[in-house]
């Protein structure tokens, strides 16, 4: 969904939670060839820049300027601002040929797109065999069982303002179409079988906490509809349950996968 982020690029860059190395080394050791990774719905690179650790080369895709204006810069990736639904001149032109791309990922964003669009594109871009795609998302950071009760409340004041498309993320990815073949054990990562785990953490302070809120999307939709769900009422309720405001906890996070490679035909 173009433009849903737009406005809290800096929010989101600064508050989003950071991925441990662990978890690109587990992609990579998904494909057998390491040349060239497409990461779509890169926003500010957070993950571009730790797969390019794995690959030779990364295209970084996003349809916010704002977003890519925040990137990380690294020599192996290149950043590209696209339309939401790419022709297939442009997917050759930015991003590669047919059977070019060893690993395709999403990071809390595949919800958004036209998904019979993009598996299309996926499956023609993807190295034939070996190429793997792997989208994941996060929720429900837990920092303490004050905090989460608040947060609990917090979030359902938000559900009227969130697109209707979140909800394959609220699921946890479970009800998501993912027409790819699991690559991982025991089945887990496919169509309604999403892996499950907790290995996201992030030490954060109170500011950094509330900062996560304010780069949703539903913050700022119920903002442009003049209702502020962030009020003062709102922030001295987390002040007071986070206890000394110089206090640093860790926050965890669950991780939500799916990983697959193109069908045979």
């Amino acid at each position: 969904m173009a433009g849903l982020f737009d406005k809290q690029a800096k929010d989101y860059l600064e508050s989003r939670p950071t991925y441990p190395a662990s978890w690109f080394s587990m992609l990579a050791s998904l494909t057998a060839n390491h040349q060239l990774a497409w990461d779509v719905g890169a926003g500010n690179g957070q993950a571009s820049v730790s797969i390019a650790e794995h690959y030779d080369r990364v295209i970084a895709t996003d349809t916010s300027k704002e977003q890519l204006d925040l990137a990380q810069k690294h020599p192996k990736v290149k950043y590209a601002l696209t339309p939401p639904v790419l022709t297939d001149e442009e997917l050759c032109s930015i991003v590669g040929e047919e059977g070019s791309v060893d690993l395709v990922t999403v990071a809390m964003a595949v919800h958004w797109f036209d998904l019979e669009t993009f598996y299309s594109q996926v499956k023609r871009v993807l190295r034939k065999p070996g190429g793997v795609i792997a989208v994941w998302g996060y929720l429900n950071p837990s920092v303490s069982p004050a905090v989460d009760a608040l947060y609990e409340d917090f979030f359902e004041s938000t559900v009227p303002y969130w697109n209707p498309k979140i909800k394959y993320l609220f699921d946890g990815y479970r009800a998501l179409p993912f027409p790819f073949e699991p690559v991982l054990e025991n089945g887990e990562g496919r169509q309604g079988n999403p892996m499950e785990t907790a290995e996201m953490q992030r030490q954060v302070s109170l500011d950094e906490y509330l900062g996560l809120f304010k780069s949703w999307s539903a913050v700022t939709t119920a903002r442009e509809k003049g209702v502020e769900l962030l009020t003062e009422k709102v922030l001295r309720m987390f002040r007071e349950a986070w206890g000394d405001e110089n206090k640093i906890y860790t926050c965890k996070y669950q991780v939500y996968l799916l990983a697959g490679t193109a069908p045979r035909t």
